[in-house]
């Protein structure tokens, strides 16, 4: 999702225009970076960097990997480097076609002033409402899909689908799949992008019960109205 001025406020042209394989999104930037083990070479991967401070990768070390949304921790521990718990050092970026440790690039500003710990405030480091991954099951083959939701547009999305009894996967407006792709492995549909804990299974931090990203004043269904009529309150 293309949003220039959203992410001109996360980091400016100069800081990220020589970073190898950046795409913008609407609260995040994604880049290639990767981890070398001596022994099985480099792991390469996507970062994303939320606005709130977060850190996702999604490994592509083997063209069948499924490892999804790590933590820098965990990619460099899945990567197989040696010195492991020294992420910052060992994760790199491709700057000017070299490799350049994440702690020398700008990309942590916002991992660095975000609160750490238990104490992480519900809401991310630019004010917005986190939420977590949240899943609905297809009425036709009765698999589990998930729906990100990191902005209103996909809040949206996820809250139609769930309202709607007969949602199938061929009515996934990205990430196209049919009846007949695999369902995620249930390793996987543990990590849901909670900010405090990877596999939390549900937390102030990543539970929200109404916020205006994920609640429609258009929308006539009771939840959003309960939500409208109690804000006009």
């Amino acid at each position: 999702m293309e949003n220039g001025a959203a992410v001109a406020m996360l980091f400016s042209e100069e800081e990220v225009k020589d970073i190898s394989g950046l795409q913008r999104g609407e609260d995040y930037v994604e880049v290639t970076c990767g981890c070398t083990s001596h022994r099985y070479g480099d792991a390469v991967g996507r970062l994303r960097v939320f606005a709130s401070g977060d850190l996702e990768i999604s490994c592509e070390c083997t063209p069948g990997c499924e490892e999804d949304k790590l933590t820098p921790a965990a990619f460099e521990k899945h990567s197989g480097r040696e010195t492991a718990r020294k992420w910052k050092n060992n994760v790199w970026v491709i700057v000017n076609g070299e490799k350049v440790p994440l702690f020398k690039t700008p990309l942590l500003k916002y991992y660095n002033q975000a609160p750490k710990g238990t104490n992480r405030s519900h809401r991310s480091q630019n004010g917005r409402v986190c939420h977590r991954d949240e899943f609905v099951r297809c009425s036709r083959c009765d698999k589990e899909r998930r729906f990100r939701l990191r902005s209103k547009e996909e809040c949206r999305i996820y809250h139609d689908a769930l309202a709607d009894e007969n949602w199938k996967c061929a009515d996934m407006p990205y990430d196209k799949i049919s009846c007949d792709d695999d369902e995620e492995r249930a390793s996987r549909r543990v990590y849901r992008g909670c900010s405090r804990s990877p596999t939390c299974k549900g937390c102030t931090s990543c539970v929200c019960f109404g916020c205006e990203i994920c609640r429609f004043s258009e929308c006539s269904c009771q939840t959003c109205m309960d939500f409208t009529n109690n804000a006009k309150a």
